[in-house]
């Protein structure tokens, strides 16, 4: 054993020689050695049952070597060799103790050839090794210096890398001050040109105002006063007659074929200062909702601006007319539009009918009596209910069940739930980082609503939580949502992606079917029955699809629809909406032509074509299964429409 210590340590494993672990003595003496490139374990150092390196060998009466664990465990349950099948049992194993020396050794020798340099030399002072003072001082010099170089390359690896960074820094200090630089000029222009149009219409003024008192000079003051008095007498909706919410005008009817219509014409309340018991609404949250809307107004404008410059030059030339005549530059032009061109109104009835809800621009709700509006014969309806908005609203939405809930959506992103009786909120929702367009409650959970938002996000609420209980994130702006009326589990999406995502709620990931046929943007979904959805889109149609059986029913045509939200609204055969002609237009769900339409009077214009080009309608909303529609235009007015055969 002592001799075999200080020759080769393991043969050389031959592919024929199975028992070479077990014959150690022999081979030692046949004076084969361990190959040093090994990096993997011998096969034959390996236990046949685990199938690893053996730890605590033990030798078989038939000449295997096993682990004692793994031997001991097989024969708990079978009395055989697991190499040859000879018979076995524990008392013919025996310690093979000449393999765990060779093992440990091949062990050692493998840490030893992976060890670094500097594992060998605490080695060797561990084991106290003779090294003299000289040898030291030289191996401490040569250590200090190569101390030194590995600090000198560190920092200049340092200094390089801070250096490509102060590089990279400046160069995206340069961009943005040039875009700031850009962005200042643009501004300067635009504010020489707001003044200069500014001047143009004080002096406009100046010269109307010269006119005006020559015509007072020369007598025409009471002629002009009595067509004022005698114009005035038939308005319908001018402002003066809004103060108190809506006011109650002549009764007209318009014959269209086989239908038509008898309105009675309401002037919707204008915008009215907040009172004083509500300022106290206008609190810190208040106001960081008012620097994130001015964040984003100046962002908006900026890419507007930006935006126009990269222009065509011929898309420049075809907006030359429009803005000469206007006086602004064209990116200006481009930002004004933005901040007129998307608004929304809603009316929306309750449960029993019994009242209908108005809300829009001027950050309030205002409920209103149904049959007062009708049958009092009085200039001014005042609403039964008023409640003040940090923001302008968007849509609304009665609960089904509990009648005193009303759910609103607003430009800010949040999601409201009112009590009407006690005018105040129930639950604020505020997780949509963008505009909300649309909320619906479920007809089946009193408990639940869906909104959707231009974060481009919908979101499930519970209104016994304060977080959302479900998010779908979409890749496009939302424009609507809607329940189906027969479950809670489905919803409708429409989407600024031109399509109608159909979901169920049960199982996110993907939507159920997606409704494509529309050009533009889908703006509303409205639901017929459980299997029947109608949807509108800003390319001039509506549409009726089956969502059951997942295909499309009809595409309607007749109205015109570019830009803006003009309202939708369903019972179980007619479909109405808006238009931005200032008409309402009445289809039936069998018939792709309009079945009729009505179009809004203006008593502040005489010229029809100039009323069209100016107003539009912005809300519908049907009477649930009467013949009665609730109508309202961009310019305030509220009209009640009854359909008739």
């Amino acid at each position: 054993m002592e001799e075999l210590s200080a020759g080769p340590l393991v043969p050389a494993v031959k592919p024929d020689a199975s028992k070479a672990a077990d014959t150690g003595a022999s081979a030692a003496a046949s004076g084969d050695s361990f190959p040093a490139s090994t990096s993997e374990p011998d096969k034959d150092f390996l236990c046949p049952i685990c199938m690893q390196i053996i730890k605590d060998s033990f030798l078989t009466s038939c000449g295997h070597s096993f682990c004692y664990m793994c031997i001991i465990t097989h024969l708990r349950n079978k009395s055989d060799c697991p190499c040859c099948g000879h018979y076995l049992t524990n008392i013919n194993l025996f310690p093979n103790f000449l393999l765990d020396k060779l093992l440990k050794k091949t062990s050692a020798r493998q840490i030893s050839k992976t060890a670094s340099p500097v594992e060998h030399f605490r080695q060797a002072l561990q084991k106290g090794c003779d090294v003299s003072i000289k040898e030291l001082d030289t191996l401490l010099s040569l250590l200090a210096e190569k101390k030194r170089k590995m600090e000198q390359e560190e920092a200049e690896r340092n200094m390089q890398i801070l250096l490509d960074f102060l590089h990279c820094l400046r160069k995206q200090k340069v961009d943005e001050l040039k875009e700031v630089q850009t962005d200042l000029q643009f501004i300067k222009e635009d504010i020489n040109s707001v003044e200069k149009h500014r001047m143009d219409l004080y002096r406009a003024r100046d010269r109307y105002s010269v006119k005006l008192r020559m015509l007072d000079d020369s007598g025409g003051r009471k002629s002009w006063h009595s067509s004022m008095d005698k114009n005035s007498s038939g308005l319908v909706s001018s402002p003066l007659n809004l103060r108190g919410g809506l006011s109650l005008g002549s009764h007209t009817k318009k014959n269209d074929g086989k239908s038509q219509i008898s309105s009675h014409g309401h002037g919707g309340q204008r915008r009215d200062a907040i009172p004083g018991s509500d300022s106290q609404h206008i609190n810190q949250s208040g106001l960081a909702l008012v620097r994130k809307k001015r964040v984003h107004t100046q962002e908006c404008y900026l890419q507007k601006r930006r935006h126009a410059v990269d222009k065509p030059h011929s898309q420049q030339e075809r907006d030359i007319n429009l803005v000469s005549r206007e006086g602004y530059s064209a990116g200006l032009e481009d930002f004004q539009s933005v901040l007129t061109t998307f608004t929304r109104y809603s009316i929306e009835f309750d449960r029993d009918d019994d009242l209908f809800a108005t809300a829009g621009v001027s950050r309030r709700i205002k409920v209103f009596d149904f049959s007062d509006v009708v049958n009092e014969p009085t200039d001014a309806h005042c609403p039964v209910v008023e409640m003040s908005t940090r923001s302008k609203l968007s849509c609304l939405s009665w609960n089904k069940y509990a009648k005193n809930q009303i759910a609103s959506s607003d430009y800010e992103g949040i999601v409201t739930v009112w009590d009407v009786t006690t005018r105040k909120s129930l639950m604020e929702y505020e997780e949509h980082e963008k505009r909300a367009w649309s909320v619906d409650f479920s007809r089946t959970d009193p408990s639940m609503l869906v909104s959707g938002s231009d974060d481009c996000k919908v979101k499930v609420w519970c209104t016994n939580q304060e977080a959302s209980v479900l998010n779908i994130d979409m890749k496009a702006n939302i424009c609507c949502v809607k329940y189906n009326p027969g479950s809670g589990n489905y919803i409708a999406v429409g989407s600024a992606d031109h399509h109608i995502h159909y979901y169920d709620l049960r199982n996110i990931s993907s939507p159920v079917h997606v409704f494509s046929g529309h050009r533009k943007a889908v703006s509303y979904v409205k639901f017929l029955s459980n299997d029947e959805l109608a949807s509108a889109s800003t390319d001039s149609t509506l549409r009726l699809w089956d969502v059951k059986e997942n295909v499309p029913v009809r595409t309607f045509r007749g109205h015109a629809n570019e830009k803006n939200f003009v309202g939708l609204t369903v019972s179980s055969e007619y479909i109405a909406c808006g238009s931005e002609t200032n008409e309402v237009y009445v289809y039936h769900k069998e018939i792709s032509r309009p079945l009729t339409c009505h179009r809004f009077g203006s008593p502040d214009m005489d010229d029809a074509e100039d009323e069209a080009g100016s107003y539009f309608i912005s809300a519908v909303c049907w009477k649930s299964d009467r013949p009665t529609i609730l109508t309202a235009n961009s310019q305030g007015t509220i009209k009640v429409l009854v359909l008739a055969a």
